[in-house]
């Protein structure tokens, strides 16, 4: 049995030993490097610049020249056609083959397209009517321009429209990084928080069982009534409790931590951080400028008003007055033998220029274009309000940064000064001069002034991190802020 307890104690101290050693301590790059990989808000917004630079590929792609082919290998009919002159009717049949190639290059910008084609064939024909079998070759090619005249260059909008949206997905990405960087802080300072808690929790334990130990030493020797034991035992069990609920609250936030990164939630984890004092010099108006000047939602805005003047132009053009032009010049030849093809070649010039001229559509292209009109003045307000809240959340971050420093500041003077008055309240306790309740009193004071430094230095980081955030300038390095990850982008 001896034996027995022996081995599991053993087990039980070697589990201990393997789970600590198997904790991972992140610090908060750590963190942040793993939650860019496992974010799926993340995956997905890179996915999305990724497939809208796909669509900007495939837009300059189709600026190039096209080359089709097109083939027949085979054709047969056979018809009756009624001659009204001669009231009979004759028979024709027709068997051939052809092919055609084509070049197309679109002009970008004109809007205009230049096509090359050459269009060759054979045919074998038997027409009734005048007994006659025709057997040959044909060829026609030509050069062609198809200019579209009075209307908008759809070619470059498509393409302007794309960069557009380009360019909006990959500030979409970089905003999602930025919000998930916060979040990662604000989970990363939750844990320290909550570990500095413990830690402060376990030294209150720590204290309390000195104090209990030196009631119980004056109580054997009759310096002290019982009831003052009692008290004792009273605040190392309520001390106990606060230790556990504290662990307990350590655990949860751990738990949610890994589930925003995207850590295994059997992995334990330890957060290690630098969390030392040391005040940043801000520039209001450095931070606000370059917050108007470089805000990533202020540009979303400004595309989403770029493409409303699109969308404006494109409505312009319902039931438009437009032309289009085609000029073409080409040699055409066919001969019954492939060799003399163009032995008489003929010329085949072509000009045609159309109009589509409305006359009357009951006003709607005068309502589309006013919806149009009225889309872009809601936007230009949308634009001038988001400015305006970037202003007022600067201007916040900026007071609560110094409110912080006056706070830690005090803080600071608290944390000495419970610290100061705990230690000459013990000796008073030792002394016989204070109850068990008075020393809980000071203890209670000292934790609670040692979690509010703690505390006014995690704020004042987190406020940092805002302050980064919204005016997009990092006042710790004195350098414009853009996010790791936006631009290993903007440089490959």
């Amino acid at each position: 049995m001896k034996y027995l307890k022996i081995t599991m104690m053993a087990s039980v101290i070697l589990f201990t030993v393997n789970l600590a050693s198997a904790q991972t301590k992140l610090t908060l790059e750590d963190a942040m490097e793993i939650a860019l990989q496992n974010s799926p808000d993340i995956s997905k917004a890179r996915l999305n610049m990724e497939q809208n630079k796909e669509y900007l590929n495939a837009q300059l792609a189709s600026l190039k020249s096209r080359f089709s082919f097109e083939v027949t290998p085979f054709s047969y009919s056979k018809t009756d056609t009624y001659n009204d002159y001669f009231s009979e009717w004759y028979t024709s049949e027709n068997k051939g083959a052809s092919g055609s190639l084509t070049i197309a290059q679109p002009i970008k910008f004109s809007d205009g397209t230049l096509v090359l084609k050459n269009d060759f064939g054979y045919q074998d024909n038997y027409a009734q009517a005048s007994n006659n079998n025709y057997k040959g070759y044909n060829n026609n090619l030509y050069l062609q321009y198809i200019q579209p005249l009075f209307t908008y260059n759809r070619t470059k909008m498509n393409l302007e429209k794309n960069q557009l949206n380009l360019e909006n997905a990959t500030l979409a990405y970089a905003i999602e990084m930025l919000n998930l960087e916060r979040l990662v802080n604000q989970a990363f300072y939750s844990i320290y928080q909550k570990q500095m808690a413990y830690e402060i929790a376990k030294e209150e334990y720590e204290n309390q069982k000195v104090s209990k130990e030196i009631i119980e030493s004056k109580v054997e020797g009759d310096l002290s009534a019982k009831e003052e034991l009692y008290q004792a035992e009273l605040n190392l069990a309520t001390s106990k409790s606060s230790l556990d609920n504290s662990l307990v609250n350590l655990e949860n936030a751990k738990d949610q931590f890994k589930q925003l990164i995207g850590m295994s939630l059997y992995e334990e984890v330890e957060v290690i951080t630098d969390i030392k004092y040391a005040p940043v010099s801000i520039d209001l108006e450095k931070a606000i400028s370059n917050g108007l000047s470089q805000r990533l939602e202020l540009s979303q805005r400004q595309i989403n008003l770029d493409n409303a003047q699109f969308n404006l132009i494109e409505t312009s053009a319902t039931n438009e007055f437009r032309g289009d032009m085609r000029l073409s010049v080409g040699i055409i030849g066919n001969n019954e033998k492939f060799q003399d093809i163009y032995s008489r070649p003929t010329k085949s010039p072509q000009v045609g220029v159309t109009f589509s001229i409305p006359i009357f559509d009951w006003g709607e292209r005068k309502a589309r274009i006013r919806a149009a009109e009225i889309e872009i003045e809601t936007l230009k307000i949308d634009k001038k309000t988001l400015e305006d809240d970037i202003i007022i959340n600067i201007r916040q971050v900026y007071r609560n940064l110094n409110n912080l420093v006056l706070q830690i500041g005090i803080a600071e003077q608290n944390d000495r000064n419970a610290q100061l008055t705990y230690e000459i309240n013990l000796e008073r306790y030792k002394n016989g001069d204070l109850t068990s309740m008075d020393l809980q009193r000071y203890q209670t004071q000292l934790s609670s002034k040692k979690m509010e430094m703690s505390n006014s230095l995690i704020n004042y980081k987190l406020e940092l991190l805002n302050m980064k955030i919204q005016s997009l300038w990092d006042f710790e390095k004195n350098t414009s802020f853009v996010p790791q990850e936006l631009q290993k982008n903007i440089n490959k």
